[in-house]
């Protein structure tokens, strides 16, 4: 059970990066929505965005490429003092915590995109349980206890238990 929770964790953060990549890319290269399926720019109306790029943007960065990078982290287990230093939970390995931020940030992303949408379709409704399934994996005990500081990490080098 327990290689498994690590595989359904990175698949988890994995496929939320690459979905959200290809997503904030494409409203980044067509602010307009049209790659979307067309995207309307009046669901826009309530929000401070003209267009879809500063949304496409921070939906790359954020919720694309730092779950990638906290995917390999995870495998890789690098000691990076600057991530270490926002980890809340300093029991834990700090890109299992971050993991844990990702999901947050997922439920946020949702709640202020529906405020300023002022609706929800099946894909905010697939992405709020996404996230919900995502604390639930990295909460479990075998996924947690992976990644609990039970060993010694030295600057510069990989940490590994």
């Amino acid at each position: 059970m327990k290689k498994e929770g690590q595989k359904i964790h990175h698949a988890l953060l994995s496929f939320l990066g690459i979905t959200a990549m290809i997503g904030g890319g494409a409203l980044i290269i067509s602010p307009s929505g049209k790659l979307l399926g067309g995207l309307p720019l009046s669901i826009l109306e309530n929000s401070p965005f003209p267009d879809f790029l500063i949304p496409g943007i921070i939906l790359f960065v954020v919720l694309g490429f730092l779950p990638l990078l906290i995917a390999v982290a995870l495998i890789k287990r690098p000691f990076i003092a600057f991530a270490e230093h926002f980890n809340l939970f300093k029991d834990m390995y700090w890109a299992w915590t971050y993991s844990i931020y990702i999901a947050f940030a997922l439920i946020i992303w949702i709640q202020v995109e529906t405020f300023f949408v002022q609706g929800v379709g099946w894909l905010q409704m697939f992405y709020m349980l996404y996230a919900i399934v995502m604390l639930i994996v990295a909460l479990l005990p075998h996924t947690r206890n992976n990644y609990a500081k039970t060993f010694t990490c030295q600057p510069n080098k990989n940490c590994k238990q």
